[in-house]
């Protein structure tokens, strides 16, 4: 296995930036690893406290303990607060999609310099 096929690998499987660890591309690692990480912190954030509302709400009484109204709770809370969320999603997934591209690339190169 080729040390592209690695990088692209581990950036893939693992996470952004850690292919270009492997290739010894340090800031460019830590640069996608740095984004994604405040990506997936804003994430984990916003589905925590979507989670912590709905608990409230169910403590509360407010939600009958029924499948379909927390569902249905679950919708109105996401339309009201989501964009967070979706915007961390869309950061994480082009973290990792530029990551791929750029280890691919980065091995490619010095692959070519051998």
């Amino acid at each position: 296995m080729t040390r592209t096929t690695k990088a692209v690998f581990l950036s893939m499987l693992v996470f952004p930036g850690a292919g270009h660890l492997l290739l010894k591309r340090y800031r460019t690692g830590a640069l996608l690893a740095g984004v994604a990480l405040v990506a997936l912190y804003y994430l984990l954030s916003a589905a925590t406290a979507m989670a912590q509302q709905i608990s409230d709400q169910l403590l509360r009484g407010d939600i009958p303990l029924d499948a379909a109204s927390i569902l249905q709770a679950v919708q109105q809370i996401a339309a009201q607060g989501g964009q967070s969320a979706n915007l961390s999603s869309l950061v994480l997934a082009a973290c990792w999609l530029v990551g791929i591209m750029s280890a691919y690339h980065a091995g490619r190169s010095e692959d070519e310099k051998k």
